[in-house]
């Protein structure tokens, strides 16, 4: 009987593999790739819009210098 309780446990393995091998390869229900390609193409659009720049970096770009710090040599 013991024996049995031992081949019971790999004929156990191989049906629940095959219940999921048959589950993984059924047939994707539901939406299609349209919904996820159309997502991806308004990521798309999303990031090659040029964002506004905040102000201060603005006026940088725009060539109006401000005032840097004055580098002195440290006194010893």
């Amino acid at each position: 009987m013991a024996a049995l309780a031992w081949l019971l446990i790999p004929f156990a393995a191989a049906v629940g593999a095959a219940v999921w091998s048959v589950w993984a390869a059924r047939r994707p229900s539901g939406a299609g790739d349209a919904e996820g390609v159309a997502g991806y193409e308004a990521f798309r659009a999303a990031m090659e819009r040029p964002q506004g720049l905040p102000d201060a970096r603005a006026h940088r770009r725009e060539g109006a210098a401000e005032p840097r710090p004055a580098i002195t040599p440290a006194a010893d």
